[in-house]
């Protein structure tokens, strides 16, 4: 997998994430908050499979071709 999710990209997912599930443990939006696993694991994993096939990366790379993803 090559990382297309870039920094704030993964920051809002995971935030996203985070609180969809709170609310489905809660019980203030119901089973479909459950679907916040989905933007969660996208964010920890800098991969959302959606993205190639849209032609999307939102990783930025500098001017010395360094990724996102490079740790």
């Amino acid at each position: 997998m090559k990382c297309n999710v870039g920094t704030i990209d993964r920051t809002l997912r995971i935030v996203a994430g985070l609180i969809l599930i709170a609310l489905a443990a809660t019980g203030t939006v119901g089973v479909w908050g459950w679907i916040g696993v989905v933007p969660l694991l996208t964010g920890i994993f800098r991969f959302c499979p959606a993205y190639p096939l849209l032609g999307i990366n939102s990783c930025s790379k500098d001017g010395a071709g360094a990724s996102c993803c490079k740790k």
